[in-house]
């Protein structure tokens, strides 16, 4: 089965799916040096995210995401890749930025809520250059 995604930054990749039950603000609810989730109200506290596929329907935003995601992935503490029901242009400035400066990526994508509610339940996904999401 092949899905479609909008890239919204970054290219191919695959990793662990994991799904995020409630929306992530990459801006103090998330540790770039280690990639582990900080805030202690969040579902998945503790888990680290790290070389994963996120998998949440939107993120909690912040002007100040950009830079706490593009130094995850200076440091390979960030997602393989985020994926997202509603596109988050913070993320994918911050992925770009780091991709330019670093050589290193983060795909970031769209999909649209049924897509995302298949992929929820997936245990690994790869997402190719143009967009195509196949669980593997």
């Amino acid at each position: 089965m092949t899905l479609v995604s909008r890239i919204l930054a970054g290219g191919s990749t695959e990793g662990a799916v994991l799904a995020l039950d409630e929306p992530l603000s990459f801006w103090g609810a998330f540790n770039p040096r280690t990639g582990v989730i900080l805030d202690v109200h969040h579902p998945q506290c503790g888990r680290c995210v790290s070389g994963t596929v996120i998998v949440m329907s939107e993120t909690r935003g912040s002007g100040s995401a950009p830079g706490a995601i593009a130094e995850a992935i200076r440091l390979r503490t960030a997602p393989a890749a985020i994926i997202l029901a509603i596109a988050d242009v913070n993320l994918a400035i911050g992925a770009e930025v780091a991709a330019t400066l670093y050589g290193r990526s983060c795909t970031i994508a769209c999909v649209d809520k049924g897509v995302l509610a298949i992929l929820r339940n997936a245990s690994c996904l790869r997402i190719a250059a143009d967009g195509a999401l196949t669980p593997i």
